[in-house]
């Protein structure tokens, strides 16, 4: 093709506004040409931003697939809930799709937009991000390489932050798997599963089995003299490190873009949420703003903060995944076995080390180490650099994937996003019928 890929936004929030950003790097392989958002503000900010045309902006999608198809393909950041609803409307409309993560809430839609994209003959890439990043990207490929030769073993960690657990998977949107329809496994680590399925890949996962709960913030533990809300009512505020004034008020102020979501119009800022004066903010949290509350008062409908799975596979190797909220430090951690050495890194820290066997009379220790950075300078942060990196390139691939042409590595394409979303749903339901079940019926 010599001409740009042209690309409508349906959901333009801050994931779907990230990925746009290549049309702006790369001009002449991507161009937004459009947005379907319910939020008028939104859509008046992707208009101006990408510079098209008033009759481009959709509230719905039914609206933009009332027309003839307008342009090769989409980018879909709409809720979890929405992804499957609204992708195969697209699907049938035409429009190639890279569907932003959880890309299903569960299995059944899951086989049935694997069977629209098939039936109508139409690509979806999966925004599995990690992928991308270097420090994932360049361990695939030692893989690949043999460096470390056939896999064994692999033990994944995912730690997530206090702040990070009670902003998201407490006080926030996906606190509820009843309401969001997408439990912490699937909201957080859908990425960590369909990591440890790619480095595995060649073998076929064939049980599964998984424990967790929720520890810390089930209403029990709430302390006796604690209050309802932070800033109203709780005289342990100064010595929880859970605080909302702490957390959300102070120059070190989290997860602003989650708190203040909702403020309303007249502060809101159409991507990186609103930014309203520190009056309106503890008036805010004084009131009906639901991260004012005490955490252990949220409804949590069963959401676990911390979950183990264990995978076996179809050659005898075996992976686990382990995710714990309410960490002090947030980070992943990886180790993978082999038959001739090992890997192992932390991805928060773009750094990793490869050791290999050797025999002792040439390594006292009996192997060899080698430590690589990845963390090039510019890359991990930036237009490129969220989610290590990985942020950047999913739409420079998308763009190559959609052309047809040869796919990277990384390639997540729906058919090779499958399994770690399947290992999610049947982790799921190992946990809550405490037994090991089988990964395909």
């Amino acid at each position: 093709m010599n001409k740009p890929l042209e690309v409508i936004i349906v959901g333009a929030g801050n994931r779907a506004m990230i990925y746009a950003q290549y049309a702006k790097r790369e001009p002449d392989m991507m161009k937004i040409v459009g947005v379907v958002d319910p939020n008028p503000k939104r859509r008046d900010y992707a208009r101006d931003t990408y510079e098209f045309s008033d009759d481009m902006c959709f509230e719905s999608v039914e609206e933009l697939c009332s027309h003839e198809k307008l342009a090769d393909a989409i980018i879909n950041g709409t809720m979890d809930k929405d992804h499957v609803p609204t992708t195969t409307q697209l699907l049938r409309k035409g429009y190639d799709v890279l569907l932003e993560k959880p890309f299903c809430i569960n299995e059944e839609e899951m086989y049935a937009l694997k069977k629209v994209a098939d039936e109508e003959n139409r690509k979806v890439m999966i925004c599995h991000v990690l992928r991308y990043a270097p420090f994932y990207n360049t361990i695939k490929q030692l893989i690949l390489d043999g460096e470390i030769g056939e896999i064994y073993n692999i033990q994944l960690q995912e730690h997530v932050s206090y702040h990070h657990t009670v902003a998201a998977f407490v006080r926030g949107k996906w606190a509820s798997p009843v309401e969001c329809y997408a439990p912490m496994l699937l909201a957080k680590s859908c990425h960590d599963l369909d990591l440890l399925m790619w480095m595995m890949e060649g073998a076929t996962p064939v049980s599964i089995a998984s424990f967790g709960g929720d520890f810390n913030y089930v209403n029990e533990k709430k302390p006796a003299n604690a209050g309802t809300r932070c800033l109203v009512d709780c005289p342990m505020e100064k010595e929880c490190y859970h605080s909302a004034k702490r957390n959300y008020l102070t120059e070190e102020a989290r997860w602003g873009a989650y708190v203040w979501a909702d403020f309303g119009e007249e502060y809101s800022d159409p991507i990186y949420g609103a930014n309203p004066p520190m009056e309106e903010k503890i008036k805010s949290l004084e009131t009906d703003n639901p991260f004012g509350r005490c955490v252990w008062d949220c409804k949590r409908d069963g959401n676990v903060d911390h979950q183990s799975v264990i995978v076996n596979f179809d050659n005898g190797a075996t992976a686990t995944f382990n995710m714990t909220g309410n960490t002090a430090k947030g980070e992943r951690n990886i180790h993978i076995i082999g038959t001739k050495g090992e890997i192992k890194g932390v991805f928060d820290e773009s750094t990793f080390v490869i050791r290999k066997h050797v025999p002792e009379v040439t390594s006292p220790e009996g192997y060899t180490e080698e430590l690589i950075d990845v963390n090039v300078t510019g890359d991990m942060t930036g237009m490129r650099g969220g989610h290590g990196g990985g942020d950047g390139r999913v739409p420079e691939d998308f763009v190559n994937f959609v052309r047809g042409e040869e796919a990277s590595i990384a390639c997540t394409s729906l058919d090779k996003s499958i399994l770690g979303h399947l290992a999610v749903f049947r982790a799921e339901k190992s946990r809550k019928e405490n037994k090991m079940v089988p990964m395909f019926d």
